[in-house]
């Protein structure tokens, strides 16, 4: 069996033997989600060094293996939830309750009791009823308005669903004091794989002037969640940590008073290139002069996000000459297509595959979809 030495040396030094992949084989049957902590380690220091005055919380619905939020908890991460399961998975790893929060602007009642019950404090909120949820389930509680704000340059935008315009947050803030609930602050999310520094200035700046006209009501807001949206590589290159994080400490140093509470939800940018997916081959054809590959993880199963435009990097354990294939997974919808045009070399059955930056929203979206398994998580 091979060591989770070999897999982790195998991971930093992306070198695919066979000798290595067969090895791999015996070790854990594919699909596989190889996570690697010295990336996790790296991210994670990468997002707290550019921005040291916000408080990092890891968006547990980007990857809940719970390995890897134990390992986060350990390097300091407080966490992000939506749901009771996300909750029951926290306390059993006994993560302290002043490191968790919830963003969710919408809740199921249940999980609004046991979170507030359990002892956490921070809830988002963006319309009256649920300010009235939680004013009965989550009395005293400390809440955040979600602004709507632009998601230029984000692949999956998140502005239709929730948030409120700057008129109405003023006005429900005001209403959640007099709710018996604590206005603590504003909450945004410039949506996920945002290449675009300026959305999150253009984001500050809308809640500046509700954090100043909730100020002349009296109420005094305390703190600014930045939320996630922080991009990672895939095929296409993005903004460097360091220039998003430039900007967004440029336009709150100039907008905000000193002491605010920065908060920031991070989620693949955490994860995502500490995951490679290990899949195999199950199937070659050729179909209207294409060459097809099939392979034991797909859309329903893994990769999801290949049918938002996400463009995985990928790797062969096998060398020569290379050339245009479609991979799809392996299921019987033709729904189960993941990118076309992926330049690779002569594969055969049996062969590995690796499918590189795909630590976030791969396990957590799979189903067993036609019965075919989600890939097991391996931290090394």
């Amino acid at each position: 069996m091979i060591a989770s030495q070999e897999v982790a040396e195998m991971v930093a030094t992306r070198q695919w033997s066979p000798q290595a992949t067969k090895r791999l084989l015996r070790a854990k049957e594919t699909p596989l989600l190889i996570m690697d902590r010295g990336v996790l380690e790296q991210s994670y220091d990468e997002l707290r060094r550019e921005l040291p005055d916000a408080d990092i919380h890891y968006a547990l619905k980007a990857n809940p293996d719970r390995s890897l939020a134990e390992f986060l908890s350990v390097l300091g991460a407080g966490f992000e939830i939506s749901s009771e399961g996300e909750l029951d998975l926290l306390l059993k790893l006994g993560i302290p309750r002043n490191k968790i929060i919830t963003s969710n602007p919408v809740k199921p009642p249940g999980f609004i009791k046991k979170a507030h019950s359990a002892g956490v404090n921070l809830f988002a909120f963006d319309s009256l009823s649920e300010l009235k949820k939680l004013a009965t389930d989550a009395p005293g509680s400390r809440v955040c308005l979600r602004l709507s704000v632009s998601n230029e340059g984000s692949e999956w935008p998140l502005s239709r669903k929730f948030g409120v315009e700057t008129e109405q947050a003023i006005e429900l803030l005001v209403q959640a004091e007099g709710m018996g609930l604590e206005p603590a602050g504003i909450t945004f999310h410039v949506g996920s794989q945002c290449t675009n520094p300026d959305s999150w200035v253009k984001a500050i700046e809308k809640s500046r002037y509700v954090w100043e006209a909730v100020g002349r009501k009296g109420i005094t807001l305390r703190v600014l969640n930045l939320g996630g949206g922080f991009p990672i590589r895939y095929t296409k290159p993005v903004p460097p940590a360091g220039d998003i994080a430039s900007a967004i400490k440029n336009a709150v140093r100039s907008m905000f008073p000193e002491g605010v509470e920065l908060l920031v939800e991070p989620g693949r940018v955490l994860v995502g290139e500490a995951g490679i997916l290990v899949t195999t081959v199950i199937g070659k054809a050729e179909r209207d002069g294409q060459k097809w590959l099939y392979l034991d993880v797909g859309v329903f199963n893994g990769l999801m996000e290949s049918i938002g435009g996400i463009r995985y990097p990928m790797a062969a354990a096998r060398n020569g000459a290379t050339t245009p294939w479609v991979l799809a997974g392996p299921s019987c919808d033709s729904f189960d297509t993941i990118a076309s045009d992926v330049i690779l070399p002569e594969l055969e059955i049996g062969d590995i595959l690796y499918i590189m930056s795909a630590g976030a929203y791969t396990t957590a979206y799979a189903s067993h979809f036609n019965g075919f398994p989600v890939p097991r998580t391996l931290l090394v």
